[in-house]
């Protein structure tokens, strides 16, 4: 039987993500971080030169958002979908708009671009 790590919430500034160029513009990227013996499991999504960043947890009932790797959008790349109970999430501030947790919000995972390279914040 094999243990599972304590999930993080939040992970320190300063830490490399990569290339901006790593997420093709219109899509979102799953991030896991390991520290110690815990994980942090975020995402970025990317619009042009910005990048929203939140915390893969739902703020219904706490899953991660996606069920296929990276597949955190609405066909459309208008929103922010969670795959297991329809939950709908405005991009740039991580509020549901739709679905199970009406005016509930996405936790968000600081990150900026610097220099062509994303970095938690």
């Amino acid at each position: 039987m094999t243990a599972t790590l304590p999930r993080l919430t939040q992970v320190r500034p300063g830490i490399a993500l990569g290339p901006l160029e790593r997420i093709t513009d219109g899509t979102a990227r799953n991030y896991v971080l390991q520290a110690g013996e815990a994980r942090f499991h975020g995402f970025v999504v990317r619009r042009g030169q910005t990048v929203h960043g939140y915390v893969d947890a739902c703020p219904h009932a706490g899953l991660p958002l996606c069920q296929t790797l990276d597949d955190y959008l609405t066909p459309d790349a208008g929103l922010i979908r969670c795959q297991w109970h329809g939950a709908l999430f405005d991009i740039q501030n991580g509020v549901c708009v739709g679905g199970p947790c009406p005016g509930a919000s996405l936790t968000p995972w600081p990150v900026a671009v610097r220099n062509g390279q994303i970095f938690t914040a």
